[in-house]
């Protein structure tokens, strides 16, 4: 004899769309995609520890900007000039990324940034 241990399906529609709601771990497994790290929890006095805290910061910035422009980590990787497990362990807060690394990162990511805006005018009609 089996349990069923998965909980119930829960769905929402949306504009005449349904849609099925999952747990973002369940979500990042089918995708591949790391979730958001959390924050370390605060101490007594309700305090950060600053540097796993800003760890968390940066690699959500990082996973937020790559997810916006439609990249993947391989893409992001190739195009700012570091190896993806680099930006894998950056992305899940788990190392502090030095400053040349965010630089290429930070240029990388507005590159992107631009040719999609490029692309974007590009594809306007004209009035």
């Amino acid at each position: 004899m089996t349990t069923d241990t998965h909980p119930p399906v829960q769905t929402i529609d949306l504009g005449g769309d349904r849609y099925v709601v999952i747990r973002e771990a369940d979500y990042c497994k089918l995708t591949g995609e790391p979730a958001e790290p959390s924050l370390p929890e605060p101490n007594e006095r309700g305090n950060y520890p600053a540097r796993e805290a800003a760890w968390a910061i940066m690699a959500r910035d990082i996973l937020r900007s790559r997810r916006k422009l439609g990249l993947t980590q391989e893409q992001l990787a190739k195009q700012a000039g570091i190896r993806v497990e680099t930006l894998c362990r950056l992305e899940r807060g788990r190392h502090a990324p030095t400053i040349a690394t965010m630089e290429k990162l930070d240029r990388a990511l507005k590159k992107a940034e631009a040719q999609q805006a490029k692309k974007a005018n590009g594809r306007k009609q004209p009035r």
